[in-house]
């Protein structure tokens, strides 16, 4: 029976010298390109000009990145306004030169940006989109979107739930492999493989005994394995989201058949509720719902129908979720909610009102109701 999973996927797609392209980009990328698509055919089925899906899109992608890395800044990392001013967008390092990204992205930062760029869109007054009109149809290409960066955030290993014992554990290792092939030692290592250790009985917090074997390439000294194994097993003990640390990691190296070295490093994995892909799941079906609600209405959609529904189920199960999740910043243990549910609350709310709205307004007259 499967009762967890080990993750061992890199986020990397590949790399060219300092350049690496990441699964999370691609998706992020992926994202807008798909919905993009899917507005075309909305606005042809409803009569709409389709150049102005492209200007739509343009202010959607700056708005949800300019919107969700500043709300990142402002509700998690603020110091980095001060420390760091030039992080805040440019996806560098400069000591030593590489591509990064931009580290942290949050989800209400782009709800509040692609709200204001749609009202700012909406200001141009065409026929048949105004502001609720225009959110009504994006909401249902966020939720897309929304799946899409979730299942990114799975690939980096990011926004981890807590410990869980249950069938849907994820023990999360890909970091500690990652780190081990940063240091200098592609030429080295041949593989990384990780397997359970059955000789250990499982801890009553998600814990994993793992055995993790590094395979080595021809010709490397046990000078050169011992030195990897002693990195590999001072990571893991630096890596408490990870790796249980009540137990000191230990490592043995042994030559195999055909000569080359191998090494067991014996830790402690942490089965973790796969937030991520419960979030990611629960976009794709609201993407479902949304997009069988407009298909009904089309042209005829109650204003505000939609945008009410998306905010939410959208933040009332992140409300939920995030009692699953672990902080993702320390000051966050010091709250009575975390940063992620207060900030939910207040959109749940607006939700509400904006369906009672729609709900009030009456259905515009469709071209057979009126012959």
């Amino acid at each position: 029976m499967l009762n967890f999973i080990i993750w061992n996927g890199s986020p990397e797609i590949f790399s060219i010298g300092t350049f690496s392209l990441r699964w999370y980009g691609l998706f992020f990328a992926l994202g807008f390109l798909i919905t993009q698509q899917i507005l075309y055919y909305m606005y042809r089925k409803e009569g709409k000009p389709e150049n102005d899906v492209d200007t739509l899109t343009i202010y959607m992608v700056i708005a949800t990145i300019v919107g969700a890395r500043l709300g990142h800044i402002i509700f998690y990392d603020p110091q980095i306004i001060w420390e760091e001013p030039l992080s805040i967008f440019l996806p560098f390092e400069f000591s030593p030169f590489r591509f990064i990204g931009l580290q942290g992205l949050a989800s209400h930062g782009a709800a509040i940006g692609i709200l204001f760029a749609l009202w700012l869109y909406s200001r141009k007054k065409k026929p048949g989109q105004t502001y609720l009109q225009v959110v009504d149809r994006i909401v249902i290409l966020v939720a897309l979107v929304g799946a899409l960066i979730r299942f990114g955030n799975f690939f980096n290993s990011e926004i981890i739930g807590k410990p869980t014992n249950s069938a849907v554990g994820v023990v999360f290792v890909n970091r500690l492999t990652e780190a081990v092939k940063d240091w200098d030692t592609k030429e080295v290592i041949e593989s990384i493989v990780y397997h359970q250790n059955d000789s250990l009985p499982r801890g009553a917090n998600g814990e994993i005994p793992l055995s993790v074997y590094f395979f080595f390439k021809k010709g490397v000294s046990e000078a050169e394995a011992n030195q990897i194994m002693a990195y590999a097993q001072n990571l893991s003990f630096r890596m408490p989201e990870f790796f249980d640390r009540s137990q000191t990691p230990e490592f043995e190296i042994a030559t195999q058949e055909d000569g080359n070295l191998a090494a067991r490093l014996s830790v402690i994995g942490i089965a973790r509720h796969p937030a991520q892909l419960y979030e990611s799941a629960s976009c794709i079906l609201l993407f479902i719902l949304l997009y069988a609600i407009w298909a009904k209405y089309k042209e005829n959609l109650p204003p505000g129908r939609l945008l009410g529904l998306f905010l939410i189920i959208c933040f009332g199960l992140r409300f939920a979720y995030e009692f699953l999740k672990e902080p993702q910043e320390s000051f966050e243990n010091d709250l009575p909610l975390f940063m992620g549910q207060i900030l939910s609350i207040p959109l749940v709310i607006a939700g509400v009102f904006i369906l009672i709205y729609s709900y009030r307004v009456k259905e515009i007259p469709t071209p057979e109701s009126k012959s």
